[in-house]
C-alpha cells in the first residue's frame, strides 16, 4: 500500500510538472488540434506544437533570455505579425534533410525575453499552414522587466 501511494505521488508530481511546463508556453491558436510537448532547460523552455490528429509537429518555440538564432538579411522571406509583434520570417535549413522547407523568426518579448520560432514542412502548402498556425499564437505573462 505504501509503495502504491509513493507511485501515485510520483505520477501526480510528474503530471503537475508537465502541466506547469506547458503553462510557460504561449497560448495556441483556438480551434486547432494542437498541443504542446515541452522540454525545460536551465534558462529556456522549448515548446513543440504537435497535432493530436497525426502526431506531426506544426512549429516549435524556444523561450529564453537569449536565442542562438541570428537573422541574416540575405535569407529574408515573408513579413508577418505574431501577437501584435511585427516579424520577418527567414529561410533556414536542416543539414540532414535537403528537401525540408524551414522558416524561423525571433520575437522580442521584453528586455530579457525572446521567442525563437521555427516552422518546418515538406511542401509549400504545409509550410504556409504551419506558419499561419504559429502566427496565431498568443504570448502570456510577458513583462518588460
Amino acid at each position: 500500500m505504501k509503495s502504491m501511494c509513493l507511485l501515485a505521488g510520483l505520477l501526480w508530481s510528474g503530471y503537475a510538472f508537465a502541466q506547469s511546463a506547458t503553462e510557460n508556453c504561449p497560448d495556441l491558436p483556438p480551434g486547432t488540434d494542437l498541443g504542446w510537448e515541452v522540454v525545460e532547460g536551465p534558462d529556456f523552455v522549448f515548446c513543440k506544437a504537435i497535432r493530436a490528429s497525426d502526431g506531426t509537429q506544426a512549429f516549435a518555440v524556444m523561450l529564453g533570455s537569449e536565442s542562438p538564432f541570428r537573422p541574416t538579411r540575405g535569407l529574408r522571406e515573408e513579413d508577418a505579425e505574431i501577437d501584435g509583434h511585427d516579424v520577418r520570417w527567414y529561410r533556414g535549413e536542416v543539414a540532414t534533410r535537403q528537401n525540408v522547407l524551414v522558416r524561423e523568426t525571433l520575437v522580442e518579448l521584453g528586455r530579457r525575453n525572446t521567442a525563437h520560432i521555427v516552422v518546418r514542412a515538406d511542401s509549400e502548402d504545409l509550410l504556409a499552414e504551419n506558419r499561419r498556425l504559429a502566427e496565431g499564437m498568443r504570448f502570456r505573462g510577458v513583462g518588460g522587466d
